[in-house]
């Protein structure tokens, strides 16, 4: 999928795949806006996170009111979908009740409110909801990984020496947490597992 309604996306960003096969993902500008991430283009679609069913090959949206929208995951049951909003002040991370059989996102609601310099991007869930949250672009304390309980209340945090963009569960028991940071890849064990797919 490189398009919607024959517009060209702008820049998809951060994806997840439900049990069901579809696949959700984020279309910030972020690629367009410049030449540092991609090349400057005309914004032809709003912001918007996408469902693409690949049986029938049809793409839906399933959330337009976000500015920046970002990273997108699910509970361990998929009854709730995450997404983060880079282009807020102060950034948010929302949640939302998946309905009609995950096809739509309702009851959106704020879960997590970034502190002032807190930048969270790209997460992932481990198998008890626990959100673990790429963080940084603030404070140098703050760059890391920030690890949040499914009520929004932070619970862990590790500390890196730069801001950690995106990560995911890895490994043969998906007990390995890899780290996407600005100029390294990091990898700890953990005594979790991230939900299947992560």
């Amino acid at each position: 999928m490189d398009q919607f309604e024959g517009k060209p996306l702008n820049s998809p960003n951060d994806i997840c795949v439900r049990s069901d096969d579809t696949i959700w993902f984020s279309d910030p500008p972020l690629g367009i806006l410049s030449n540092y991430q991609g090349n400057v283009s005309p914004i032809e679609l709003p912001s918007n996170i996408y469902r693409l069913d690949p049986k029938t090959g049809r793409a839906t949206v399933v959330e337009s009111a976000l500015t920046r929208p970002n990273g997108v995951e699910f509970s361990p049951d998929e009854t709730k979908c995450y997404i983060q909003d880079s282009g807020s002040s102060p950034r948010y991370i929302y949640a939302y009740d998946v309905v009609d059989n995950g096809a739509r996102l309702a009851n959106k609601r704020v879960l997590i409110t970034a502190e002032a310099d807190g930048t969270p991007d790209g997460f992932r869930i481990d198998m008890d909801g626990n959100l673990w949250c790429g963080w940084g672009m603030g404070r140098a304390e703050l760059d890391g990984v920030k690890v949040f309980n499914p009520e929004g209340k932070p619970i862990g945090f590790i500390a890196l020496p730069e801001r950690c963009a995106n990560l995911c569960f890895g490994g043969r028991k998906r007990n390995r947490l890899f780290m996407a940071a600005s100029h390294s890849l990091y990898a700890l064990y953990l005594n979790t597992q991230g939900t299947a797919g992560n």
